[in-house]
C-alpha cells in the first residue's frame, strides 16, 4: 500500500460492463442454467470487478459489496431474517428461498421493496418482527477469502451497519430499536471477531442512516453498539462510513470508538468541511474523504478537488487521509470506453466508475507527489472541461426567456378540485370504483426485437408504426374484454419512461452502455441532461390519438413528470436541480397542451420518483417539496376544468408528504401499497385526502397472479379509511416487465374484485 494519502473504493457496479450479471440472473430464473453453473459464473464476474479496481491502483478494495440481488437482502439472509410465510426451517439460506424473498413465489408474496435513501436503487426491506436472528453465514469473510485466494487482494470487507440495518427494517415499533439491537449485536460481534481472526486490516461499516438525523436516543444507541464492538475486536480497524449528506453532529460521531470515519464532501452542502474546520480532526482517527461524486457521471474538476484535499490536509495528516468516492459506485455505469458515438466535447467530460477510479488515483498522486509531476494530466482535465462548458446549447436564451414569461402566469387550476370534480363526473360518467392500469403493458421479446430492427434501419418508419399500431389495437381490445373502465395505449413504443421523452427533447444525450441497476436484474440507462431542456415537437400525441380512435372508453395520455425525469436522469451539475426541473416542466406543459388540443382529456403525468428526491435532512424537505410541486403544476395547471389530470407514485413512504401530494392538485393519484402490505392506508386514518386516489391492489413486480379474494381484501381495507366515491382500482405500477399470461390473469381478477365490491356498495354511476 502506498505511503501518504491512500485511495479507497466504497463499492463497485455489480451489473458488469455488458450487463453480464443481469443476464446470468435471468438465465437462472428462467431455468436455463443450474445453481452450480450460476454460482461459478457469478464468481467470474466478481473476480473481474476486483481485478479492475486492483489494476486501477486503488489501495483499499471493497469486498462483500457484490451480491446476487441486493446487499440489504444479503444482510437479512445472513442473520436468518426470513418471514414465516416462506417456511424457512433454519440453516444457510437456499438460493431459491433468497430469490423468493426478493421476487415472491407461488406460495408467498415478495418482501417490500423501496428506495435506498434518495437514490433510484431499490432495496428489499427486512421484516424482523419477533424473529430471533442467527448467523447463517459470514458473507464478508467469504468475500475476503475469495479476493485473497483468487486475486491476491487484501480486501476491505463491507457490512451494512447494525444501526442502518434496523432503521431500514420493519416489523417492530421504532421506539423498540434499542431492544431489537440487543438481539443482533452479539451476531455482529461474532462476525467481526471472525474477520479479526482472519487477519483483516480494515472493515467498512456502512451507516448512511446516520445522515438522516440523530436524536439523543440514536446517539446513545450508536455509542452502545460501537463500544461493545470495539471492546470485542480491539485489533480490527473499523471505518464507520456515511454518505449522501452531512454527518451531524460530527462531534458525536468522532466520539465513537472506531478507527476511521467516512464523510461525504460532495452532497453535504459544505457542512462536513465546516465541521472538520470547527472541530479539528482527532489524532486517533483516519478520515475517509468522499471527494468524487459516486452518483453522477461528470468528470471531476481536478483543480477544485485538489484544493479540497489541500484544505483537508490542514486538519488531517497525510497518513490519516484516505480519498474515495462519496458513495458506492453502484449508482453509475461501468465505463465510458464504449461511448464511441458521442461527440468528443461531451464524451471527454464524462466519468463512469472506471474513470472515477482513475481520477481518484490521479488526485491522490498529485496531492502526495506534487501537482507539477502530473501537470500534463491536470492540464488535459482543464481543457476538456473548458470545451464542454462553452457549448452553446448549455446557455440558450430562448429557454431562459420562456422560463421568465411563465413566472408571470397563474400557478393553479382555474377551479378548485371540489368544483371541477363535479364537471368531470358529468363529463366522464365513470362507474363507482373505476378500474384502470398505470400505463405500460408487457414489453415482449417481439416488441423489443421490432424496436431494435427499426433502430438499426432494418425496418422503415412505416413498418414500425404499423407494428406499434397493431400492438395498441390488441391492447385496447383486451382491456375492453377485461372490463376496464379507463384504458391506456400500452406504451409499446417506449423503451423507458424517461429515455423516451429525453430522446424527443433538446438538451439530452444518450449513452450506449450507461446502464445502472434499479432493482434485482432490472437495469436502466438514464438519459443525460447536458444542456438546456426544451420542447421540440409533440411526443405522445400520435399513439394516444390512435388508441382513442379504437374505443368509446376514455384513453389516458401518458407522460412522465418533470421531477421524475430529473431524478431518473444524470443531471448537469452547473445548474440547480430546481432550475433544471423548471425547464423540463415547461417542455411538458407544451406536450400537455398538444394532447388536450388533440382531444385527449385524461392525462396522466407520472411522478414515481418525487419522494426519492426528498432531501435526507428534514430541515430541507419544505424547500424541495415546494419546487417539486411547482414543477408538476407548471406542467399541468393550464388544462380545462373537464380535463382530468392523473399522476402515479410508487415504492416510497408517503405518510409525511400527503399534504404536498394534495398540493400537486392532480385529480386522481395512484400509489403503490401492495408490497408494503397496505401500510400507507394508516396515514389516511390520520390525514384527510380529498381527491381521487387508487392504492395499488396487487404487486406487479412479482410474477404471481393474486386471487380475487386477496384483491377484494385490499380494496375493502382501503375503503375503511377512504370514501368509496374517490377510490380507483389499479395495479401498483406499470406492467412492462410482466408477461401477457400473468398480466391478463391478474387484471381479470382485479376487475372481478372491483365488481364484487361495487355490488356491496351499490353499482351506481359516479
Amino acid at each position: 500500500m502506498s505511503k501518504g494519502i491512500k485511495t479507497s473504493s466504497l463499492g463497485y457496479p455489480r451489473i458488469g460492463k455488458n450487463r453480464e450479471w443481469k443476464k446470468l440472473l435471468e438465465a437462472y430464473w428462467a431455468g436455463k442454467i443450474d445453481e452450480q453453473s450460476f454460482r461459478s459464473q457469478m464468481e467470474d464476474i466478481q473476480l473481474q470487478h476486483l481485478q479492475t479496481q486492483q489494476q486501477a491502483g486503488i489501495d483499499l478494495i471493497p469486498v462483500g459489496d457484490f451480491t446476487f440481488y441486493d446487499h440489504v437482502l444479503d444482510t437479512a439472509a445472513m442473520f436468518g431474517i426470513v418471514p414465516a410465510r416462506y417456511g424457512y426451517k433454519g440453516g444457510e439460506i437456499p438460493l431459491d428461498l433468497y430469490f423468493a424473498m426478493a421476487r415472491g413465489n407461488a406460495e408467498a408474496p415478495a418482501c417490500e421493496m423501496t428506495k435506498w435513501f434518495n437514490t433510484n436503487y431499490h432495496y428489499i426491506v427486512p421484516e424482523i418482527g419477533s424473529l430471533t436472528p442467527v448467523l447463517t453465514a459470514n458473507k464478508p469473510l467469504a468475500a475476503y477469502r475469495f479476493a485473497k485466494e483468487r486475486a491476491g487482494i487484501e480486501g476491505k470487507p463491507v457490512i451494512v451497519g447494525l444501526y442502518t440495518f434496523l432503521k431500514l427494517s420493519k416489523g417492530f415499533p421504532a421506539a423498540d430499536i434499542a431492544a431489537v439491537a440487543t438481539r443482533f449485536l452479539p451476531l455482529y460481534v461474532q462476525l467481526l471477531q471472525e474477520l479479526q481472526a482472519e487477519g483483516v486490516a480494515w472493515v467498512q461499516i456502512d451507516e448512511p442512516a446516520i445522515v438522516t438525523g440523530l436524536t439523543a436516543e440514536d446517539t446513545a444507541l450508536l455509542q452502545n453498539i460501537y463500544s461493545e464492538i470495539a471492546a470485542a475486536v480491539p485489533g480490527l480497524n473499523l471505518m464507520l462510513q456515511t454518505y449522501f449528506e452531512a454527518a451531524e453532529p460530527l462531534e458525536a460521531l468522532l466520539a465513537l470508538p472506531v478507527q476511521g470515519l467516512g464523510l461525504d464532501f460532495v452532497h453535504d452542502g459544505g457542512k462536513n468541511l465546516e465541521s472538520v474546520a470547527r472541530l479539528g480532526w482527532p489524532q486517533d482517527k483516519t478520515l475517509g474523504a468522499g471527494i468524487l461524486d459516486g452518483r453522477n457521471i461528470w468528470r471531476a474538476d481536478t483543480d477544485v478537488k485538489l484544493e479540497l484535499v489541500a484544505k483537508l490536509l490542514t486538519y488531517v495528516p497525510q497518513e490519516q487521509l484516505i480519498l474515495q468516492p462519496a458513495s458506492s459506485l453502484l449508482h453509475v455505469p461501468v465505463t465510458v470506453e464504449g461511448e464511441v458515438k458521442l461527440k468528443a466535447a461531451v464524451k471527454n467530460a464524462l466519468a463512469f466508475a472506471n474513470e472515477k477510479l482513475a481520477e481518484l488515483v490521479l488526485i491522490a498522486a498529485a496531492a502526495n507527489e506534487g501537482r507539477e509531476r502530473y501537470a500534463p494530466e491536470l492540464e488535459r482535465s482543464r481543457e476538456v472541461l473548458a470545451v464542454f462548458r462553452a457549448l452553446p446549447e448549455r446557455g440558450r436564451e430562448d429557454v431562459a426567456e420562456q422560463v421568465r414569461a411563465l413566472a408571470q402566469l397563474p400557478d393553479h387550476r382555474s377551479l378548485p378540485f371540489a368544483e371541477r370534480v363535479k364537471v368531470q363526473q358529468e363529463k366522464w360518467r365513470l362507474p363507482l370504483l373505476p378500474t384502470t392500469t398505470i400505463g405500460s403493458f408487457p414489453q415482449t421479446v417481439e416488441v423489443r426485437q421490432a424496436r431494435l430492427k427499426w433502430r438499426k434501419g432494418v425496418w422503415n418508419q412505416e413498418r414500425y408504426d404499423l407494428f406499434i399500431e397493431r400492438q395498441i389495437a390488441e391492447a385496447i381490445t383486451l382491456q375492453e374484454e377485461l372490463g376496464l373502465d379507463v384504458l391506456v395505449h400500452g406504451e409499446f413504443e417506449r423503451t423507458d419512461m424517461v429515455e423516451f421523452f429525453g430522446e424527443k427533447l433538446a438538451g439530452y444525450l444518450f449513452t450506449a452502455g450507461g446502464w445502472v441497476q434499479s432493482y434485482g436484474s432490472r437495469c436502466v440507462k438514464p438519459p443525460v441532461i447536458y444542456a438546456d431542456v426544451a420542447f421540440i415537437e409533440p411526443m405522445t400525441v400520435k399513439e394516444s390519438v390512435y388508441a382513442q380512435s379504437l374505443t368509446k372508453l376514455p384513453v389516458k395520455g401518458m407522460l412522465t413528470g418533470p421531477v421524475t425525469i430529473l431524478n431518473w436522469s444524470f443531471v448537469r451539475d452547473d445548474l440547480s436541480r430546481e432550475a433544471v426541473a423548471g425547464q423540463i416542466a415547461l417542455a411538458l406543459r407544451h406536450e400537455v397542451s398538444a394532447l388536450e388540443e388533440a382531444g385527449i382529456e385524461m392525462i396522466q403525468v407520472d411522478e414515481p420518483a418525487i419522494r426519492e428526491g426528498l432531501p435526507l435532512k428534514a430541515r430541507d424537505h419544505e424547500y424541495y417539496l415546494n419546487w417539486a410541486v411547482k414543477s408538476f403544476r407548471t406542467a399541468t395547471n393550464h388544462v380545462k376544468d373537464t380535463t382530468q389530470v392523473h399522476t402515479h407514485m410508487c415504492y416510497s413512504e408517503f405518510n409525511d408528504m400527503i399534504g404536498s401530494i394534495s398540493a400537486m392538485d392532480a385529480d386522481v393519484i395512484s400509489i403503490e401499497t401492495s408490497r408494503s402490505h397496505g401500510e400507507l392506508i394508516v396515514s389516511f386514518e390520520e390525514q384527510e385526502y380529498d381527491k381521487g386516489i387508487g392504492l395499488g391492489v396487487y404487486d406487479i413486480h412479482s410474477p404471481r397472479v393474486p386471487v380475487v379474494e386477496e384483491m377484494t381484501s385490499a380494496i375493502e381495507r382501503a375503503l375503511r379509511v377512504l370514501d368509496v366515491q374517490q377510490f380507483w382500482i389499479n395495479p401498483d405500477c406499470g406492467l412492462k416487465t410482466r408477461g401477457w399470461e400473468e398480466t391478463t390473469g391478474a387484471l381479470r381478477n382485479m376487475v372481478k374484485a372491483a365488481v364484487l365490491v361495487r355490488e356491496q356498495h351499490g353499482a351506481v354511476t359516479r
